[in-house]
């Protein structure tokens, strides 16, 4: 995977790129603003935000002088705060004009506001950075294709995880290897003490001594796999984000999930390669080109996969690979399939990366189509009136399950997950039932149309 060098990369004035951020005092945008203090290369030049107090501390948590920032009313002091090298900070999207940025980084996670701020940089021609994946997965054909029309960048952002497992992928097909399924780590590992048989998501813990005994596959891979999901059953592992992540995936490369819930093996990295194989060979997969999620299993010490993401590959010459299985790299037992992995994905601290692309031309992923679509099943008998809202830390709807369903297979009136928030049902949804929007009053018509027109460009 190459990437443009921040030291020699620039705007072409020579003046360092002027940076937009909105969701600015969200977790994603403090790691990015961080990062932006080491570069000389780029800086924030505004930040839009409706919590102007959240934002101040965060900038004077960070170490951004006084001096440096200034709170703006008016397009005049933005344009006089931005003119004079200082950060400009906004609650109004009104007051952000053009002069003020070159690329604008979204990070709300709203998908209505976060769909307006990039609609208005694009018209404004400024390129995006999209950060937003419930956006992204709603209405990211749509803006990618008007960015095109606009002749500016569209990019997910890197450092979250569909951008980078995307750079990854990139990096598996350029030399050559034939993809089996695409993929990345859940948010927060299991982590098995041995010595208690407790085992750790986070800060829940469940008493589980039966994983000693599942540390490794054994001969019946899917035997095992189920053992281990039984035993940590008690836990939540799936969620809204990792859906709508691997939509984000989808949209760009065209894997869709081997089944529509994905299969959240509980695995370890030595073992992706068994994992992800075909049904025929041991593995889990109904057919090649899957994209999945699966929850890590390690013990403490050991290092985690850290929410990153992995390719499976065919191999090919077997005397190659076993030439790489002996240098460590993860190689299925047949010899048949191996696993490419990173490790990572570092939130804001990568971004910087996409905002020199995006500038530089220096990559372009393809362009994004609807293969997926991202929607919600009812896990209960619904009733008329319900109020369907995203909420909590992994934007989840109360009493629908997120499901990722290749578009093909997806009747056009279903309506995507992230168009159910701040809704209404207008009549009973019953248990297992797909939404649809004749089910629901109150969504924004902006963002089914812009859906709708994503969904026919990927026709």
């Amino acid at each position: 995977m190459s990437h443009p060098a921040a030291s020699t990369i620039t705007k072409t004035d020579g003046g360092p790129i002027a940076v937009a951020i909105t969701g600015a005092s969200g977790g994603f945008g403090r790691t990015f603003l961080a990062q932006l203090k080491r570069l000389e290369t780029m800086r924030a030049s505004v930040l839009v935000d409706l919590d102007l107090e959240a934002a101040s501390s965060l900038l004077n948590e960070l170490g951004y002088p006084d001096t440096s920032w200034s709170i703006c009313r008016d397009a005049v002091e933005v344009s006089n705060a931005v003119a004079g090298g200082r950060l400009a900070l906004v609650d109004d999207i009104e007051l952000l004009t053009a002069e003020a940025y070159d690329v604008l980084v979204e990070a709300t996670g709203s998908t209505r506001a976060g769909f307006t701020f990039a609609e208005r940089a694009i018209d404004q021609g400024r390129h995006v950075i999209m950060v937003s994946k419930e956006v992204e997965s709603l209405s990211g054909v749509y803006l990618a294709d008007r960015a095109k029309q606009a002749g500016v960048a569209y990019l997910p952002g890197m450092g979250d995880q569909p951008a980078n497992l995307l750079a990854l992928l990139g990096w598996v097909k350029a030399v050559g290897l034939p993809v089996v399924a695409v993929g990345k780590s859940s948010e927060y590992d299991l982590v098995f003490d041995t010595s208690t048989g407790v085992v750790r998501q986070l800060d829940a813990e469940l008493h589980a001594p039966e994983l000693a005994e599942l540390l490794t596959l054994g001969d019946d891979r899917t035997a095992t796999l189920d053992a281990r999901a039984k035993a940590v059953a008690g836990f939540k592992r799936a969620a809204a984000a990792d859906s709508c992540e691997m939509a984000v995936v989808s949209q760009y490369s065209g894997h869709v999930p081997d089944v529509e819930t994905m299969h959240y093996p509980v695995a370890r990295p030595d073992e992706l390669a068994d994992v992800y194989a075909l049904r025929e060979h041991g593995g889990l997969l109904s057919r090649t080109g899957a994209a999945d999620v699966f929850s890590m299993l390690r013990l403490p010490g050991e290092a985690s996969f850290a929410g990153g993401e992995f390719v499976i590959v065919e191999t090919g010459d077997a005397v190659t690979w076993e030439t790489l299985r002996q240098k460590g790299h993860v190689v299925s037992r047949d010899g048949r399939y191996a696993c490419i992995f990173s490790p990572y994905h570092l939130m804001g601290v990568e971004t910087p990366l996409s905002v020199l692309e995006a500038v530089s031309g220096h990559r372009v992923p393809a362009e994004p189509r609807q293969y997926s679509t991202l929607t919600g099943r009812a896990e209960r008998d619904l009733p008329a009136g319900a109020a369907l809202q995203v909420a909590g830390h992994h934007h989840e709807i109360d009493g629908v399950a997120p499901v990722l369903r290749a578009t093909a297979d997806t009747a056009p009136d279903v309506a995507p997950f992230y168009l159910l928030d701040r809704t209404r049902l207008v009549r009973p949804v019953a248990a297992g039932e797909l939404i649809t929007l004749q089910d629901i009053d109150g969504f924004d018509q902006r963002l089914w149309d812009a859906f709708a027109v994503g969904r026919e460009l990927g026709a």
